[in-house]
């Protein structure tokens, strides 16, 4: 009942809020398109997880960013407590995923609300960041925790969909850093980047790499935008060394127009479940686990992590 009382609370606040570039993006979509999206989500899930019955993590997935936007609306700042309380949730929702014999999503959920060329819309370079600082901050504490140090031989490493700044730690560098994006002026720009490739993944998702060639991937804020995630990750897979890590993150912010209907219609914690059956029907990858970097939850952009390694065998 929850659930349903939020989604439909959700559906009812979309048509006041405003039309945003880079915007909260939980519920910012038509009504359709988020009836149909959060319905066959929940109906997936259902499936998945508790022998049929409707996990916890659902609830919270779908009703807290519609909830938080309302109380957000409402100068209520019961809003900051549960997007604390979602924390937990967010490093559960890949444990222990019972996952079904076969992809769950169809090709809908991978429309967009604007489905002209991605070519034209990043066309004009954007110099800026589309997370806040301290987002950007915690993002970059991460990678310093798990990339490999600093000049280590022979390591590579691509950053996919990037841009002007990748949000490496300060002074990071290896032999080869690759940026692949939309956007020559902003790949240009990118002081940490050896070399770029400019590639529309949604056009042409075969990487232009050799078979295990990179020792990490990073993907900033860009993954709901992916029309293609399984022949995308496929390549990733392909690319990666053994034991490769591939890093996923994203927040509750995006251009809503751009970004696949299952992501606009549905909560953070669904995210890292639909980043984490990616890398699973992508194949060849450990179990996907999700990390909550998140600074000051309630009081800053949020931040989340859905990462897993190549098989060694793959």
């Amino acid at each position: 009942m929850m659930s349903k009382n939020m989604a439909i609370l959700g559906l009812q606040l979309q048509h006041r809020l405003p039309v945003l570039g880079a915007v909260r993006c939980s519920c910012l979509t038509s009504a359709t398109c988020a009836v149909s999206s959060v319905s066959c989500l929940s109906s997936k899930l259902r499936k998945w997880n508790n022998g049929g019955r409707l996990p916890r993590r659902l609830v919270i997935g779908l009703g807290s960013s519609f909830w938080a936007q309302y109380t957000n609306m409402a100068g209520n700042t019961k809003s900051f407590m549960a997007s604390a309380r979602q924390k937990g949730e967010i490093e559960q929702v890949l444990q222990n995923v019972e996952w079904p014999e076969q992809f769950p999503f169809k090709d809908e959920d991978f429309q967009r609300f604007d489905e002209s060329p991605d070519s034209l819309f990043y066309e004009a370079p954007r110099f800026v960041t589309h997370i806040d600082d301290p987002a950007i901050a915690a993002l970059t504490k991460y990678y310093s925790e798990v990339f490999p140090p600093s000049k280590t031989p022979g390591v590579s490493i691509l950053d996919m969909c990037s841009s002007w700044v990748s949000h490496f730690p300060k002074g990071y560098k290896q032999e080869r850093i690759v940026g692949m994006g939309m956007n020559e002026e902003e790949l240009k720009g990118n002081p940490v980047l050896t070399e770029y490739v400019v590639q529309d993944l949604n056009v042409n998702p075969k990487l232009p790499f050799e078979d295990n060639s990179f020792d990490v991937i990073t993907n900033v804020v860009s993954v709901d935008y992916l029309t293609k995630p399984l022949d995308v990750f496929k390549e990733m897979r392909r690319i990666l060394k053994p034991g490769g890590l591939a890093i996923m993150s994203f927040s509750n912010r995006c251009f809503w127009t751009k970004a696949i209907s299952i992501w606009t219609s549905t909560g953070d914690a669904d995210h890292a479940l639909i980043v984490g059956s990616y890398f699973h029907y992508a194949g060849g990858f450990e179990p996907p686990q999700a990390v909550d970097i998140s600074p000051n939850p309630g009081r800053s952009d949020p931040m989340y992590i859905v990462y897993s390694r190549k098989l060694s065998t793959a």
